[in-house]
């Protein structure tokens, strides 16, 4: 564990916390992978809040998906989607003090796309939302032994349920970023329909599509950034709008 990071229990779940002393009343929810890794040993993410002083929660969720539907792995009685919107984000802003719409959602994969689909399903929430190689095809991976299977009846089902199927043509988030390499084969096709739908619907987003990572660098490392960047951004702008 990195310096500045904590680890809390939120409701009755493990999370990891980053609260710096110079901290903005700004903060990033983070949801991770399926791989369960979050931020907590990673540096440059680290580096990055501190640079931009930004707290930051990252909920253990298993492999939830993120989704409004029961995953008995992460809870038999609340969804991971209810666990985020009825008991992290009140806990987040009653321990900071936290303004409306002062929190961004970031992800990688799987929380890439929770992290995007949570923020279509709830704009006045979440204006701000970013993903790295999210898994915007969620229906890809049903089948796979992932509780996915459990959670959808069917792969159709699990599709019904993906990111761009969640976009209200009326109303969105104010701030979108995702990245994705045309090298991930896995990730790519849902990242670029995305970027294809948004523009067709005139959605303001940002994305880059075209960046694939630099030898011996791991894409997400590569990405944080900017990613971070754009979302210090998005916060301090949502700020202003409000005063």
């Amino acid at each position: 564990m990195l310096t500045g990071w904590s680890r809390s229990t939120i409701g009755d779940k493990l999370a990891d916390v980053f609260d710096p002393p110079d901290a903005l009343p700004f903060a990033v929810l983070y949801l991770h992978a399926l791989d369960e890794r979050t931020p907590v040993a990673d540096p440059i993410f680290t580096e990055a809040l501190r640079k931009h002083r930004l707290r930051c929660v990252a909920p253990h969720g298993k492999q939830c998906w993120w989704s409004d539907r029961i995953c008995s792995e992460f809870d038999e009685k609340i969804s991971a989607e209810g666990y985020l919107l009825d008991v992290v984000i009140p806990s987040m802003q009653s321990a900071w003090q936290l303004g409306e719409r002062a929190v961004a959602l970031v992800g990688a994969e799987m929380g890439g796309q929770g992290a995007i689909r949570l923020a279509f399903k709830h704009p006045e929430c979440f204006p701000m939302a970013a993903s790295i190689s999210g898994a915007f095809d969620s229906q890809d991976w049903y089948g796979r032994g992932t509780p996915l299977d459990e959670m959808y009846a069917s792969r159709e089902h699990a599709r019904q349920d993906t990111a761009i199927l969640h976009i209200d043509a009326h109303q969105w988030p104010s701030h979108l970023w995702f990245a994705c390499s045309p090298d991930d084969a896995e990730c790519y096709r849902g990242n670029d329909r995305l970027h294809e739908k948004l523009a067709a619907l005139g959605v303001p987003h940002t994305c880059d599509l075209d960046t694939r990572a630099k030898a011996g660098t791991r894409y997400a490392d590569q990405m944080t950034p900017a990613m971070l960047a754009f979302v210090a951004t998005a916060l301090e702008r949502e700020s202003k709008r409000l005063v």
